[in-house]
């Protein structure tokens, strides 16, 4: 078990879903959000106890949208984990906000709270496509925000961007693109993604009727190659398939998940991996509030082969690669004796490659792999 771990709190709560939106989230009452926080704050002191000695290197605030709660009430619960746990001098710490959501006062007391982090969610800088998903804002409202965040001090800023919208063109994709990068202060991480309708949600209804039409495939992967050519241009690296950093801002917990660091979820329906063990809390939240520490379940002790899987389907996520040393030493078996023949194959079609690094090999997608990259990772399951 090494030492560092992650701390996850899901926050459910949004003003409105987007109609794309099948996370575990809703709208609530006031009450409902001061009861949901107060319990955050139990379970935190419930759960410290099992990680008693163990480093937290980062926190994550997601949701839902956690600036919908009170900043004050963001504030105390993370004064009780700084209480409550080992927090690394430079833990990253970051809250998921929507524009229309947040203002100065509100992104000050988050800075003030150790807060120095923020992803703030675009999706779009067309207001047609904002308000054909159900998103809240505008795209003046995001510059606002935008503009609050840095007054309020904030360096260390993700925007979310969206590709393959309904009605969506590349041309508009573009154009999102250009007026992210002509923010100022510019950001630090641009994470970049492809729409996905899932089924159950009103995006998907419309477009089983035929009322929304999405890019067709082509569409979709010429919006996809631009965002690795215009961000690239712009001097982001790709360090993972859909995040983009400047040099020193990668997303340190989202590489955590990728690399299996242990961490640990809060509130409902969140997920932890910890000493090789995956569970997650239900998603019933008058269960939740009634014994915040007693809603666990899918309890699931992982195989070495289990293990194996992830290492490598979460892995090859990012753009480095996997290391063969460090399977080895976590498995005690040659990466190449349990999945040679998937890797040859793969790197015979130009979908994977070995590279060489200070500290050994890294089996790693090529470009191509990239673009390929469910079709590739779906081999390495056992």
């Amino acid at each position: 078990m090494t030492n560092d771990m992650e701390l996850y709190f899901h926050i459910p709560f949004c003003v409105r879903k987007c109609y794309y939106c099948d996370f575990l989230s809703a709208p609530a009452d006031e009450g409902t959000k001061t009861a949901y926080m107060a319990a955050l704050q139990q379970e935190v002191l419930e759960r410290a106890p099992e990680c008693k000695g163990r480093a937290v290197t980062s926190l994550f605030f997601g949701g839902g949208t956690p600036s919908t709660v009170e900043a004050e009430q963001l504030a105390g619960l993370l004064q009780t984990v700084k209480e409550q746990f080992a927090l690394a001098e430079d833990a990253e710490i970051t809250v998921e906000v929507n524009p229309g959501t947040v203002d100065r006062r509100k992104l000050e007391v988050y800075r003030r709270a150790g807060v120095n982090r923020l992803s703030i969610g675009l999706q779009s800088a067309d207001d047609r496509e904002l308000e054909t998903v159900g998103r809240i804002h505008t795209w003046e409202q995001f510059r606002e925000a935008w503009q609050a965040a840095a007054e309020a001090g904030f360096k260390n800023l993700n925007v979310d961007v969206m590709s393959a919208l309904p009605g969506q063109t590349c041309e508009s994709f573009l154009h999102t693109l250009e007026s992210v990068l002509a923010l100022r202060p510019a950001p630090a991480h641009i994470s970049a993604y492809s729409l996905i309708p899932e089924e159950g949600t009103p995006l998907m209804e419309q477009i089983a009727r035929g009322r929304l039409v999405l890019p067709d495939e082509d569409a979709d992967r010429e919006m996809y190659r631009a965002a690795k050519r215009v961000l690239g241009q712009a001097g982001y690296r790709r360090y993972e398939i859909s995040n983009y950093a400047r040099p020193g801002y990668e997303c340190r917990h989202n590489c955590g998940y990728w690399s299996r660091r242990d961490y640990l979820g809060f509130g409902i329906g969140a997920a932890s991996l910890v000493d090789t063990v995956r569970f997650k809390n239900g998603s019933d939240l008058q269960a939740y509030l009634r014994n915040p520490a007693g809603c666990r379940e899918e309890v699931q002790s992982l195989s070495p082969g289990e293990q194996m899987e992830e290492f490598l389907f979460l892995g090859l996520r990012m753009t480095e690669g996997v290391s063969a040393e460090e399977f080895s030493d976590c498995f005690g078996e040659e990466m190449d004796f349990v999945y040679g023949e998937v890797i040859r194959r793969n790197t015979a079609d130009g979908l994977l490659e070995w590279r060489e690094c200070g500290n050994g090999q890294r089996l790693a997608l090529t470009e191509r792999g990239l673009d390929l990259a469910n079709y590739v990772m779906a081999q390495f399951l056992l």
